[in-house]
């Protein structure tokens, strides 16, 4: 029984990676309580003419679920992607943190009167009540989706699933106009979210090799496996 349990715990011995919750719960707990009143306004001037639209409430919530559910695949099933999604994600959501707390900001670009009343938007109002409108870029939402499609797209168990990862797609598309749909994030937080996602990109999944710029090539660190 205890040789089981010791090859079990050396199997998953990547699964540490999830003690990260730790870190990250309590310290965005932290900001959230902190920052309420006094914190920088982030706006520009196209959430004005970004309409309010309820129904994008579906693919903001789908957030949860798209970026768990993949993170507990690459656990049992590729252990590589797992840790490249986690140093990807973990590092950004770790940013956030630092930012949010050096750099308190918020916006005020919510519905006073929602425009209609239904499912959708009671919805929105139970988002609404669970996180607030402070500590908004670079927006996790679109950081963390643009991740999760990444790691799909350049893992060997779904590079011949086209269908799959143009699903993939189009529901990270989907997740990050839901964040300026329902007047949750600036376009601001969408655009250092994406700004960062690109980075990360250039560190964890760039192509092995170089990035060439003109005639000049330069060597970009790659993830160790």
């Amino acid at each position: 029984m205890f040789e089981k349990f010791k090859s079990l715990c050396k199997q998953y011995s990547h699964g540490i990676l999830f003690l990260y919750a730790f870190i990250y719960m309590p310290w965005f707990a932290l900001v959230e309580n902190h920052v309420t009143r006094h914190f920088h306004i982030v706006h520009m001037v196209l959430d004005d003419y970004i309409p309010f639209v309820e129904y994008f409430v579906v693919p903001y919530l789908f957030w949860f679920i798209y970026v768990s559910a993949t993170l507990v695949f690459f656990f049992f099933y590729s252990k590589e992607d797992f840790k490249k999604a986690c140093l990807f994600l973990f590092t950004g959501m770790t940013i956030f943190l630092i930012i949010s707390t050096v750099y308190p900001n918020g916006a005020h670009i919510r519905p006073i009167v929602f425009p209609r009343d239904n499912i959708f938007t009671d919805l929105v109002k139970m988002v609404y009540a669970s996180d607030t409108a402070t500590n908004l870029f670079p927006s996790i939402h679109v950081y963390n989706s643009i991740g999760i499609h990444l790691a799909l797209k350049n893992s060997d168990a779904f590079k011949n699933r086209k269908k799959f990862l143009l699903a993939s797609q189009i529901t990270c598309i989907l997740i990050i106009l839901s964040t300026m749909f329902i007047k949750q994030h600036s376009v601001f937080d969408v655009l250092t979210g994406m700004g960062l996602a690109f980075f990360m990109w250039l560190l964890v999944y760039a192509p092995v090799g170089v990035l060439e710029k003109g005639s000049t090539t330069v060597s970009l660190p790659k993830y160790n496996k």
